[in-house]
């Protein structure tokens, strides 16, 4: 009797708001893969150093060893055929080319995980992440809880010296004072963001 054998190498994402757990799902799963004596590879972007230069880190405040990098093709430097997985956590942060790259190693017989923020503070796509969900064979979108109204939450609020942004603001900010909370559609608020009765008014 014969038995198929399935090529191995996949895309698996985690997405969702800020506090919905992301970075905490990615690190329970590189310990699970840990325990079976697989070979991880972890990364992370150079733009995320809130917590640690070089680990990532949850708000929960578990953290595991990372490689940080400053482009997306880095990553093939720090992979050999003795690597098993990838983990890549804030890949919203990383340029276009990680799209090819995850696709790359997973095509290489990889199991590739990553991490990131589905919806940026306006509440649209974020970078590549749309991409990555579309390519990927998994997608696992998380939810926090609105800190308004305890809805789950899927988007994330920013806060400028304690105001709501607006939708012309940049999506990185430099020198403000900025916090974020996790919110429900209804509770999201950006101001100056075009609504439906702006755009009837051309008709």
């Amino acid at each position: 009797m014969m038995y198929h054998q399935y090529q191995e190498g996949y895309i698996e994402v985690i997405t969702g708001c800020m506090f919905a757990g992301k970075t905490e799902e990615l690190i329970r799963r590189i310990n699970v893969l840990k325990y079976a004596n697989k070979n991880i590879v972890v990364f992370k972007p150079t733009v995320d150093d809130r917590y640690s230069s070089d680990e990532v880190v949850s708000h929960a405040g578990t953290r595991v060893k990372s490689v940080v990098v400053s482009s997306s093709i880095e990553i093939l430097d720090f992979v050999d055929a003795n690597t098993h997985v990838v983990a890549i956590d804030e890949v919203q942060f990383f340029d276009d080319n990680i799209v090819l790259v995850c696709e790359h190693l997973a095509l290489m017989g990889l199991r590739v995980m990553v991490a990131g923020l589905d919806m940026d503070f306006r509440g649209e796509p974020f970078g590549v992440i749309p991409s990555l969900m579309t390519t990927a064979e998994f997608v696992t979108k998380l939810t926090a809880v609105c800190t308004k109204c305890g809805a789950p939450a899927t988007r994330t609020q920013r806060l400028v010296n304690g105001e709501p942004a607006s939708y012309d603001d940049p999506i990185v900010m430099i020198g403000a004072s900025e916090s974020y909370e996790a919110r429900c559609r209804h509770d999201h608020i950006v101001t100056n963001k075009p609504k439906i009765n702006t755009l009837r008014k051309g008709e």
